[in-house]
């Protein structure tokens, strides 16, 4: 089974404008993101699609792959699905998040595992516990809620559950589970999603994955106990690099 993880990166962003070729630790931050990929074991392919030729050239400088694609594509799956388009002999496409560079390997082979050992599902995803209360309410944490059989009951913004007795509303358990912006596809899937109009609740919310569910797909939820350390501020990058720097100076 082939399986190739894509890194969809572009250099506009709203919060940190060319967030990828940001090298406060003598790499782009690209280039740590396809090395934190490269520890996963399941990966056969890293590519990068971008629509900028400075972070191809960066991502090529450090030995990676770059994949150019079009410039007008509304999301990063779309993206990811115009390079699928261009690799028949995929299986499984992994859509890795590119400002995300302290994932482990460990938790994208488990993101892989759960697709290959559930035929039923054509995508799966993973999240996280929740236990502080402001990311619960942190709209620009996405929650997920999802049924015992281990498939995606719905994506929001918002605190859900809503625990209408604070007291007892989760038994000691987590507050809810914080959704990790990672995929896995099974690729004509892939290809048959990106043709798919937006649908209500996307459009909503703001959320891509509710267009899934939305045209009555499952989506596997894997639970791990990693967080998500997404670089989406310059305070975010600081501390990054602060992490890095404390790593690479042990010893």
């Amino acid at each position: 089974m082939k399986i190739v993880g894509v890194i969809p990166a572009r250099f506009a962003s709203t919060r940190l404008p060319g967030k990828p070729l940001l090298s406060d630790t003598g790499r782009p931050l690209i280039a740590h993101v396809v090395e934190a990929a490269q520890r996963a074991k399941s990966l056969e392919r890293i590519i990068v699609a971008t629509d900028d030729p400075r972070i191809a050239q960066a991502v090529h400088d450090h030995g990676g792959e770059a994949m150019m694609t079009r410039a007008d594509h509304p999301t990063g799956t779309d993206r990811v699905a115009e390079v699928a388009a261009a690799i028949p002999d995929a299986q499984i496409i992994v859509n890795l998040q590119g400002d995300e560079p302290e994932i482990s390997g460990a938790t994208i082979d488990l993101l892989v595992e759960l697709l290959a050992n559930d035929p039923d599902a054509p995508m799966a995803t993973l999240a996280t516990p929740i236990h502080d209360e402001s990311i619960h309410r942190d709209p620009s944490c996405v929650k997920v809620v999802f049924g015992g059989h281990g498939r995606a009951l719905y994506f929001s913004r918002a605190p859900i559950p809503f625990h209408r007795d604070p007291a007892t509303g989760n038994l000691g358990g987590p507050l809810g589970y914080l959704h990790l912006g990672i995929y896995a596809y099974r690729r004509d899937f892939l290809l048959g999603l990106a043709r798919l109009a937006q649908s209500p609740l996307e459009s909503a919310e703001k959320l891509e994955q509710l267009r899934v569910l939305e045209a009555g797909f499952p989506i596997a939820v894997g639970v791990v106990d990693e967080p998500s350390i997404g670089v989406d501020t310059p305070d975010d990058y600081r501390r990054f690099v602060e992490r890095y720097h404390a790593t690479h100076s042990r010893g």
